[in-house]
């Protein structure tokens, strides 16, 4: 899987995976889709935030999942 959108740098964010090199992190944008049950309203208050970003956290969030829960909930 390729996460082109998915940064990760030392010096930034304590180095946590982020969003296109934005101080927006992986696990933010994962807690902000729980918040946001409305993805326009998401959209309006992080109009930075493209939907090919979301698809790419969520994606990004189930491979870091251990395989043995990925292959249980398949």
């Amino acid at each position: 899987m390729k996460f082109d959108r998915i940064t990760v740098e030392p010096g930034k964010m304590n180095g946590q995976p982020c969003v296109r090199g934005m101080r927006l992190t992986v696990f933010r944008v994962l807690k902000l889709l729980a918040l946001y049950a409305d993805r326009a309203e998401l959209k309006r208050e992080y109009p930075d935030l493209e939907d090919e970003d979301i698809r790419q956290v969520l994606e990004y969030a189930a491979a870091k999942l251990p395989s043995s829960e990925r292959v249980a909930n398949a």
